[in-house]
């Protein structure tokens, strides 16, 4: 095999942030990218949600108690935290910083409010921005949940017509499609494949 003629450095890590509206398929995407192996580190969003049927403590969400999460909150453990539909959701900074200083290329989902945060925080993050295919779309995938009122499913939907109009505050933009998730996926992996070629790597300080 023929020498490089210049020695290229080894890219640093990534914090790619996946975000967009609610029932747009972030932890969907996510969950089918761990299924497929890609080598990333993905990040586990602490939660005062309540757990729906199909979600798995430790690899969906961290379920925690208000009061826990007052407490981590307290002592300056979040990168980021927000509450969303009434619930507080925080990501942790020492999960993400310890990912990073073992080379790993680092994976978050998170709504719209809480990437603008990162943003400020973390500018040199990698922004991905999930969108419906249509409003009908994603009126069909939050109906499917079952998992909220009427009248708060109506509160999500005009919440996600607000926040499409913010994608192009982000990096990329990636439709998912219905029953699509293996091409959302590697749509991920291509963009971060081709964030690892720029002459000039983000460096990722938290």
């Amino acid at each position: 095999m023929t020498e490089l003629p210049v020695q290229l450095p080894q890219p640093p890590p990534l914090l790619i942030v996946v975000s967009g509206p609610s029932g747009v398929g972030k932890d969907a995407a996510l969950r089918r990218m761990r299924e497929l192996k890609y080598p990333f580190h993905f990040l586990v969003t602490n939660t005062t949600r309540p757990k729906r049927p199909n979600e798995v403590e430790g690899k969906d969400y961290h379920f925690i108690t208000k009061e826990q999460f007052a407490e981590m909150e307290a002592r300056g453990e979040f990168l980021e935290h927000a509450v969303v539909y009434g619930y507080d959701y925080g990501n942790s900074r020492r999960e993400v910083r310890e990912a990073l200083e073992r080379g790993q290329d680092v994976i978050m989902r998170i709504d719209v409010q809480g990437a603008a945060t990162i943003k400020r925080i973390v500018p040199d993050a990698v922004f991905v921005f999930l969108m419906p295919p249509s409003m009908e779309a994603l009126e069909a995938r939050l109906r499917r949940r079952r998992t909220e009122p009427e009248d708060y499913l109506r509160l999500r939907l005009h919440a996600a017509r607000l926040e499409m109009n913010e994608f192009e505050k982000f990096d990329y933009v990636i439709v998912n499609e219905d029953d699509q998730l293996d091409d959302t996926a590697q749509l991920i992996h291509s963009i971060i494949r081709a964030e690892k070629c720029r002459v000039k790597p983000r460096r990722v300080v938290v």
